[in-house]
């Protein structure tokens, strides 16, 4: 195993992972990090759904990848921690040959990821910005686990709401996904703003109420800004969709909750 220096973990600035992970009702958050989950509940109390959505989402695209394509290698940007079913646990349960590399570099998911190196061969962690993706690319245990004349499924679950760079997303996106060969698949969720009068107007004021808290990142784009993430690909049926409505498990018996109609997931293919 590389050497690598002992992790710093900063406990007076929050942490997006950690956040997500309060959100979750998990255990491997700081009191910085439960203060952003206060704040958001103030104007928006079932807030925490919109992780859960996410979460949801993520498992049953990477349920459907493994199902209904021949996909068997993974590179998840911005893995987050352990608080729920991971993209590993999921495709290695229907395909156990699967090989998943997470991409994160908060100290806290990089401590999670060096565990979970010793325990499954066929999952790999790096640290990378990945908002960066030619230095993800390049990376060297992506080049040696994933073969890229392969498809690959790549990730972007709830992460590019968290960005707000000078390059647009759009153009992050395209490279990682003009890097990929054909029959790849793109998963990408993000907060959502509905442009409507009912639901535009709580999008608005959890945005702000994220960009002021203590982690300051969380923006809320429009359905053009977020499609356009997906480049050229093919949608996969319903295309860009709420989270929740993205082929769920079952019939609704219950309606959304306002906040369910802020996040929206979608697959594409590269053809």
């Amino acid at each position: 195993m590389v050497h690598r220096e002992p992790i710093h973990i900063d406990t007076s600035k929050a942490s997006i992972a950690r956040v997500y992970d309060a959100f979750l009702n998990g255990k491997d958050n700081y009191e910085i990090d439960r203060e952003v989950l206060r704040r958001v509940r103030q104007v928006a109390p079932e807030a925490a759904q919109l992780a859960f959505d996410n979460r949801e989402f993520l498992i049953r695209a990477t349920r459907f990848i493994a199902l209904q394509t021949g996909i068997r290698q993974y590179l998840d940007c911005g893995s987050g921690l352990p608080t729920a079913e991971n993209t590993h646990q999921v495709a290695q349960r229907i395909r156990p040959d699967s090989t998943v590399v997470y991409v994160d570099n908060d100290p806290v998911v990089l401590a999670h990821g060096r565990a979970l190196l010793e325990e499954n061969d066929r999952t790999h962690f790096i640290a990378e910005d990945i908002f960066e993706p030619e230095a993800v690319l390049a990376n060297e245990t992506v080049r040696r686990n994933l073969d890229f004349t392969e498809p690959v499924a790549l990730f972007q679950m709830g992460t590019i709401h968290h960005y707000d760079g000078a390059r647009s997303p759009a153009d992050i996106m395209a490279t990682y996904i003009d890097a990929l060969p054909p029959g790849s698949v793109v998963g990408i969720s993000h907060f959502f703003d509905p442009e409507t009068t009912q639901y535009s107007p709580l999008a608005r004021r959890m945005e702000d109420v994220f960009l002021h808290s203590p982690m300051g990142t969380g923006l809320f784009r429009t359905r053009p800004a977020i499609e356009a993430m997906f480049h050229d690909l093919e949608m996969i049926a319903p295309g860009v969709a709420l989270c929740a409505e993205w082929w769920p498990d079952g019939p609704r018996l219950k309606p959304l909750d306002e906040v369910q109609y802020c996040i929206v997931g979608g697959l594409g293919i590269k053809r």
